[in-house]
């Protein structure tokens, strides 16, 4: 503007200034730090750019005043929307202190030209009214940019809690157990967490189209939008998946977009297992001092027969086999309280070898075979490890007790191996070998949960307990498939417990 008012077509309007080479020089410079801080101000603090823009302005604006007094009440007023600006963009202390400076200048000048100049006519009015003015619109205006900045700072700590919060919900959401999806009108699926895209079974975002992923799911989900009862009941997404219970639920009311809740019932299933071994433990708690009495009574009564004189030799081997299966059916006890109390095994230096080929004595004398068989083999004359051999009896007992009764062909006798043997990383196995027809593939993903069973007969808890000794001897036991031989099961000793014993 200063550059119109001088060198525009209202120069020749204007009255002369005071100093016009001085008022021209004024305007040039004023313009061109203008430029700089408009060309290299944009990208950098706001704090200094600010304090260097008010401080040109009041700077070429007094200086502006003195020189050209026709516009100094012109360019005083605009003066206040600059010393506005600053006290709104700065500190109050800085918008206080140019808010000064300007009374200073404006003061400073008029002094100057009444005394200096020695100009008749000056009143000090107007630079007063003028400094009452400049001050009082620094004042409003910090008031007001605290008050700004106190909730700009407010919305971005609002902002970040809000965006923290949001990326919390997502993660929780991504790594729930429970599937999630979010499926338009069109069955088209827009959002999936981590679970429901494994049940997608990999298939890329683009190809997210619900009757084509999951045909199953999308006819429920049509039934259900078209007024249907949902239909709750488990289905499997695929042989690799366990079994999911679909919950649908509107987005919005009104919406068609539609949440679908993928609830895996391994989950459910897991829990009442809990529950159930829960009760089985205090169940075997409380019946281990029933089985107890009457063993303690059969224990002592075939001790006081051995005591006499009257029994054949037969019959004193019939007696020593009582005796020795009390024994046994008392360690079962004992096993099992053990496993419903997590109590920790007692391991003994044990050959493996020898103790296998004492099962199969102890197993053949208690135990009639008839036509069946039961062998041990090994790789060594002696193997050793670090196990409890009460357990690992009972898991035998267990083992080859199941590999008589499932591991034979029909019309065949059964024909069962205790196979003793190194493994390459330094650990002890025994293999339990039936010649029988196998497991089908779908029932051995479930041999060792616990109440499983194909027998109207059979509890389901062999198994399993087996597996629990085998963990408190640090063993693991699994079944080794071996088609058109018959069926393995596995326990392997680790490498240190097989170092310990030697």
């Amino acid at each position: 503007m200063l550059l119109l008012v001088l060198f525009g077509p209202f120069a020749e309007q204007l009255p002369d200034p005071r100093h016009l080479p001085f008022a021209m020089a004024i305007a040039i410079a004023y313009a061109f730090v203008a430029v700089l801080l408009f060309v290299f101000g944009r990208k950098g603090n706001l704090r200094i750019c600010t304090l260097a823009g008010i401080s040109a302005d009041l700077f070429f604006g007094i200086l502006a005043i003195h020189a050209i007094p026709a516009a100094g009440t012109g360019i005083a007023l605009m003066l206040i929307f600059n010393i506005g600006a600053a006290a709104l963009l700065l500190p109050t202390r800085y918008g206080i202190g140019f808010a000064l400076a300007a009374v200073g200048g404006l003061i400073a000048e008029h002094l100057w030209s009444s005394m200096i100049d020695e100009l008749p006519g000056v009143s000090l009015v107007q630079p007063l009214m003028f400094s009452v003015g400049y001050m009082a619109m620094a004042t409003l205006t910090s008031l007001l940019g605290r008050q700004m900045r106190a909730s700009h700072a407010l919305a971005e700590e609002r902002g970040e809690q809000t965006a923290h919060l949001v990326e919390v919900n997502e993660l929780i959401i991504r790594r729930l157990r429970t599937g999630v999806l979010l499926v338009d009108g069109h069955n088209r699926i827009t959002l999936a967490n981590e679970a429901a895209i494994v049940l997608l079974g990999g298939a890329k975002e683009e190809d997210w189209q619900l009757d084509a992923v999951l045909p199953e799911l999308a006819r429920r989900l049509t039934a259900w939008r078209n007024g249907a009862k949902p239909d709750e009941t488990p289905f499997q997404p695929s042989p690799e998946f366990s079994e999911v219970v679909p919950r649908f639920t509107r987005l919005l009311a009104g919406s068609d977009q539609t949440l679908i809740f993928l609830d895996d019932t391994s989950l459910v299933s897991k829990r009442a297992e809990s529950i159930t071994l829960s009760t089985l433990g205090r169940f075997s708690a409380s019946l281990a001092h029933e089985i107890r009495n009457p063993l303690a009574a059969i224990n002592y009564a075939v001790q006081l027969l051995e005591e006499s004189d009257d029994i054949r030799p037969a019959d004193r081997r019939l007696l020593e086999i009582i005796r020795q299966q009390g024994g046994r059916m008392n360690g079962i006890v004992d096993n099992v309280l053990g496993l419903a109390r997590r109590e920790p095994a007692k391991p003994e230096h044990v050959d493996l070898v020898l103790l296998t080929r004492q099962f199969i004595n102890e197993y053949q004398a208690g135990h009639p075979l008839e036509d069946d068989s039961l062998t041990s083999t090994s790789t060594r004359p002696a193997l050793p490890a670090m196990v409890d051999p009460r357990q690992l009896h009972q898991v035998l007992t267990v083992l080859v007790h199941n590999a008589l009764l499932y591991g034979r062909k029909p019309g065949e006798a059964a024909r069962i191996t205790l196979h003793v043997a190194t493994e390459s990383n330094g650990g002890v196995r025994i293999d339990v070998l039936d010649r029988g027809p196998g497991i089908p593939e779908r029932q051995a993903t479930q041999l060792f949960k616990p109440f499983f069973t194909t027998s109207p007969h059979g509890t389901g808890l062999g198994l399993y307990i087996a597996r629990e000794l085998c963990r408190a001897n640090q063993a693991t036991l699994e079944y080794v498939p071996t088609p058109g031989v018959g069926s393995c099961f596995r326990i392997r000793f680790p490498a240190s417990a097989a170092r310990a014993a030697a």
